[in-house]
C-alpha cells in the first residue's frame, strides 16, 4: 500500500515537472505559432501569470505583424487578471498610444481606467492615485459620451469623490478630536468652501457649531459674548438648513446653554425667531465694541 502511494507521489511529481518544463521550453522558444496558441491555452485555464509571461515573450516575435496588437493586448489583459494593476496599467497606455485603430483600442482605454481606479487607496493614505484617477475618468467621459461603459464610470466617479470627501471631513475632525476647536471651526468650514456638496456635510455643519460653542466655553470672560454670538449664527444656520437632523436635539440644548452664557454677558435672548436684522445688528454692535477695546488697550 506505501508502494503503491509512492508510486502515486512520484508519477504526480513528474507531471508537475513535465509540465514546467513545457513551459519553461515554450518561454525560451522562437516558435511563435507554439508559444501563441500555449498563451491562449494558458490565458482560457486562467493562469495569468504564464500567459503574461509568454504574450511579453511572444510581442518580440510578432513585432509588426498583423498579431501584434492581439499580442499586446491579451499580455496587458493578462496582467490586468493576475491583478497587477500598475503594469496592466502601463501596458493598456502603451497599447493605446501604438494602436489606436485597432478593435481592442476601445475596451484597453476602458481598463486602462479600470487600473487607475484600482490603483487608488484607502481614504487615510495619499490620494494623488484618487485624483489621478478622477481626471482620467472625467476625461473619457467627455470624449466618449456613447460609451456603453458609461454607468461604470460614474460607478467610479461616484466612489472616489466620496472618498475624497471623506478624506476632507477625518481630517478637519482632528482638529476636533484635540480639542483645537477654533482650528475645527476654520478646517470644517474650508471643507465645504471646497466642496459644498460633500456627502459628511449634515456632520459638518454639526461640528461647525458644536466647535463655535467650545470655543466659546473655553475662552476668556471678555471674549465669550462675541464668541458665543458666533456659535448662534452657526446654530441658526444648522437648524434652517436642516431642521429635522440627528443632531437637532443636542444642538438645542447646547443653544439654551448658549442662550443662559449671553445673558449673563448683557445680551437679551437670541432664539429662533430673531430677525436677521435683529441679529445683524447684534453682531455690529459687539464687533464695534471689540474694535473700540482694542485701541484702548494699544
Amino acid at each position: 500500500m506505501r508502494l503503491r502511494n509512492l508510486f502515486v507521489v512520484l508519477a504526480s511529481l513528474m507531471a508537475l515537472m513535465s509540465c514546467k518544463s513545457e513551459y519553461e521550453m515554450l518561454l525560451n522558444s522562437n516558435d511563435a505559432d507554439a508559444k501563441y496558441e500555449a498563451a491562449f491555452r494558458y490565458f482560457n485555464e486562467k493562469k495569468y501569470s504564464r500567459a503574461a509571461s509568454l504574450f511579453e515573450s511572444l510581442s518580440v516575435l510578432t513585432n509588426g505583424t498583423e498579431r501584434d496588437d492581439t499580442v499586446r493586448y491579451y499580455w496587458g489583459l493578462s496582467k490586468d487578471r493576475f491583478k497587477d494593476y500598475y503594469t496592466a496599467e502601463t501596458n493598456f497606455d502603451q497599447f493605446i498610444t501604438s494602436y489606436p485603430r485597432s478593435p481592442f483600442a476601445s475596451e484597453a482605454t476602458f481598463l486602462r481606467l479600470d487600473c487607475l481606479y484600482r490603483q487608488t487607496l484607502r481614504y487615510e493614505l495619499d490620494q494623488t492615485p484618487t485624483y489621478k484617477a478622477i481626471n482620467e475618468i472625467s476625461a473619457y467621459i467627455l470624449d466618449y459620451p456613447e460609451t456603453d461603459r458609461m454607468q461604470e464610470c460614474r460607478d467610479m466617479l461616484v466612489e472616489l469623490n466620496n472618498r475624497l470627501d471623506q478624506k476632507a471631513y477625518e481630517s478637519a475632525k482632528l482638529y476636533y478630536k484635540m480639542e483645537d476647536y477654533l482650528a475645527s471651526r476654520i478646517a470644517f468650514k474650508n471643507v465645504l468652501k471646497d466642496d459644498a456638496e460633500n456627502i459628511f456635510r449634515e456632520d459638518i455643519l454639526y461640528y461647525i457649531a458644536m466647535s463655535s460653542y467650545k470655543y466659546a466655553h473655553e475662552s476668556v470672560q471678555s471674549k465669550q459674548k462675541e464668541r458665543y454670538l458666533s456659535f448662534v449664527d452657526d446654530y441658526l444656520n444648522f437648524v434652517g438648513e436642516l431642521p429635522e437632523s440627528r443632531y437637532r436635539k443636542e444642538l438645542d440644548v447646547v443653544y439654551q446653554r448658549a442662550q443662559k452664557a449671553l445673558g449673563r454677558h448683557g445680551v437679551t435672548d437670541v432664539d429662533e425667531e430673531m430677525s436677521e436684522r435683529d441679529f445683524a445688528k447684534e453682531r455690529r454692535k459687539l464687533l464695534k465694541e471689540a474694535k473700540k477695546a482694542e485701541t484702548s488697550e494699544k
